[in-house]
Parts: structure tokens; C-alpha cells; sequence
């Protein structure tokens, strides 16, 4: 058994079925021990009902699961539920039963809380949200996760809770923080510009192959701030896909021999500019 989905449709929320009943059925499963990836979809009416009977079901049941590596939690169609209106809850003990954890992708940020963060193996860690909080960003700033490779963050806006400064995203990005970090996407921002600027000379470069500020409403500021950046020509990949750059600065880009990645050009729209995921 490699990867298992759990989700309950709309009929099956309304007859009764209950998220930990299909988690404790998986756990009684004979093939439980062998389970390497599973998706928490949607847990029935994930718009009113937290994450927090599921996190305590899976940490109740952790030993069912010896060979877990990778989990997402709240993979959920807008159909079923918008993204900021799923309700989360703490995922932070999710890390502490689950040591083997190579993958953690958590979607919606409402309620959102990850402490402890802490994991000695965990290389991936994703959060896809229309509205990421200065709390969960201060508990990976505070966090300890030596092996982990991969991060990407969907930071979106402050209509749908996101409430942090520049500081407080840059925290994140403290060169030896994550010493094997390699991906770092701050993405989905209505500050892209800002984070652009502020990321295009910053250290943390030097140990990345991968920078993504996609998703946002990156504009020709911060692109030129990146585009003259000696550390950001050394990256072997930038991804500025969905952006409000100008077709001069998208031709300079193309010019310049780097790979990147400007591909979903929104215009040159001043009065209405929206990261691409935000309700």
C-alpha cells in the first residue's frame, strides 16, 4: 500500500461518516504498515469543523503507520471547500508522532498553528493558503528542520489572514536556518515587489537552486531588483510565473540567458492587482 486518499463527499457528511472512522478503518487495515503517502481530502464541512479530530486520530493512531513519509492535509477542490474557509488546527504534533515524515503539505491557514516545529527528517514542507499568519511563519522562523530541502509558502493576503510584515517572511529566509535548503518559494503575495527587493542580494541565495516568487503581483520594481542581482543569475532556476511585469521587462528576462520562468502575464494593470490564490 503506497498512497491512500480519505475524503468524504457531501452525501457522505450529511448520512454521518466522520474523518476519524475512516482513519481508524485505514489504521485496522493489515497493509496499514506498509502506507508510505496519505492525503487528507476533504473531511466534511471543512468550512465549520476543524483539523483537530483528524490530527488526533493520526497521532492516537501513529503506530499503525511506521512507514508514513509523506502526508497532506486538506487536499480539497475549491468545489468542496474554498481555501481560506478550511479550518486547520495545531499540525505541529503531526511532526512529533511521525519521525520518519519526509513531506508535510498542509492546505488552508485558518486556525492554522504548526508548534512545535520541529523535525529531524522532514525535507518538504508546503503550506497553500490565501492568507498565511505571522504565527505560523514565527514558528518556522523558531523551528529546527536540519534536512529540510524544500519550502514553499503561499503568504497571499491580508482579506484572508495574512497579517505579517516583510520582517516577518524574511525570517524564514536567514541563511543556516534550514542548512540544506535548496527550493525557497514565498509566493502568492500581494507584497511581492517587496520581497522581491528585499530577497535579491540577500545570502540565503548562494545555498539555493531554486527561487519562487510566482503567484503574486510581482511587477517591473522588484523584477529589476532581481534582474541586475549577481547572486540571483547564479540560481539555476527562478519561477516569476503569474506576474504584472512589462513586455520590456519580459523581453529582457528572455534576453538575459537565465531559466526563468514568466509565463501567466496578468498585464500591466495599476489599480487592480491580485495574487493568483487568495478566497
Amino acid at each position: 500500500m503506497s498512497e491512500v486518499k480519505l475524503s468524504i463527499d457531501y452525501d457522505q457528511y450529511e448520512s454521518g461518516v466522520q474523518m476519524t472512522k475512516l482513519i481508524e478503518e485505514l489504521a485496522a487495515n493489515e497493509q496499514s504498515a506498509s502506507l508510505e503517502s496519505l492525503i487528507i481530502g476533504d473531511w466534511g464541512g471543512a468550512y465549520e469543523n476543524s483539523s483537530d479530530e483528524i490530527v488526533e486520530a493520526l497521532v492516537r493512531l501513529k503506530d499503525r503507520f511506521p512507514s508514513l513519509r509523506k502526508l497532506f492535509i486538506g487536499d480539497m477542490s475549491f468545489e468542496e471547500c474554498e481555501v481560506s474557509w478550511i479550518n486547520q488546527s495545531n499540525l505541529g504534533p503531526l511532526l512529533g508522532a511521525y519521525p520518519q515524515l519526509r513531506s508535510l503539505t498542509i492546505k488552508g491557514s485558518t486556525g492554522l498553528e504548526l508548534e512545535p516545529a520541529a523535525h529531524e527528517r522532514l525535507q518538504e514542507l508546503i503550506i497553500i493558503c490565501g492568507g498565511l499568519g505571522k504565527n505560523v511563519l514565527a514558528s518556522l522562523a523558531g523551528g529546527h528542520f536540519p534536512e529540510l530541502e524544500k519550502l514553499e509558502l503561499y503568504l497571499g493576503v491580508d482579506n484572508y489572514g495574512f497579517d505579517a510584515t516583510l520582517e516577518d517572511v524574511l525570517a524564514v529566509a536567514v541563511p543556516g536556518k534550514f542548512p540544506k535548503l535548496g527550493y525557497l518559494g514565498l509566493k502568492d503575495s500581494e507584497i511581492q515587489d517587496e520581497i522581491a527587493i528585499a530577497l535579491a542580494d540577500m545570502p540565503i541565495l548562494d545555498q539555493l537552486h531554486t527561487l519562487d516568487l510566482s503567484e503574486g503581483t510581482l511587477t517591473d520594481e522588484g523584477a529589476q531588483a532581481l534582474i541586475v542581482s549577481e547572486r540571483v543569475k547564479k540560481l539555476q532556476k527562478l519561477d516569476l510565473s503569474y506576474h504584472y511585469m512589462s513586455e520590456g521587462m519580459m523581453k529582457r528576462w528572455s534576453d538575459s540567458g537565465m531559466n526563468v520562468d514568466i509565463s501567466e502575464d496578468q498585464g500591466e494593470d495599476e489599480e487592480y492587482r491580485y495574487p493568483s490564490l487568495t478566497e
